[in-house]
């Protein structure tokens, strides 16, 4: 069962935080690995490869100049497709056939997102019918997807942990 993530449209005027923070989500939640198109942004990839370095993984980062040849890719390869959106069926009524899919390819958009990506997936999903960021609705969806068991995923690898407490931060250096 592997989940991946494609970004649509990252733009290098606009998006590096917020691309970025959809790596750091789509990672300690669960996929395997997140794709962006759009414009190539080598700094958004070293951030996300250093996170990995010291927080360990497995997690992979990539960049595809095509976010269709992605498509066709992860289709030939049997992953469902599933869009995250605010106009698609609710995510509690499609999260049910989802999660029978052994592989899924989740996108999020950036800017308006292309037509052609609601007729090319298998699943537009909405998570709530509001405007919202990706990045919210990529946890919502990675936590539905994996019925929270990914809230207490191990990271292999790891340089430095977390020691949970009420208050105070320890952080374990490995």
């Amino acid at each position: 069962m592997s989940v991946s993530i494609l970004r649509l449209s990252h733009r290098l005027s606009r998006d590096e935080r917020i691309s970025t923070h959809c790596g750091l989500v789509a990672r300690a939640l669960g996929a395997s690995e997140i794709i962006y198109a759009g414009e190539k942004d080598s700094g958004v990839l070293e951030s996300i490869n250093k996170i990995n370095d010291r927080w360990g993984g497995p997690f992979s980062v990539s960049y595809e100049e095509s976010w269709r040849s992605v498509v066709r890719k992860y289709k030939k390869k049997d992953y469902s497709i599933v869009h995250l959106t605010m106009y698609g069926i609710p995510i509690q009524t499609a999260i049910k056939k989802i999660i029978k899919q052994k592989n899924v390819l989740a996108i999020i958009g950036s800017e308006k997102v292309p037509p052609e990506v609601y007729e090319e997936v298998d699943f537009n999903v909405a998570v709530t019918n509001q405007p919202h960021s990706e990045v919210a609705a990529l946890a919502v969806f990675l936590h539905e997807y994996f019925k929270g068991k990914e809230l207490n995923e191990k990271f292999k690898g790891a340089k430095i942990s977390i020691k949970p407490n009420a208050r105070g931060k320890t952080v374990v250096e490995k």
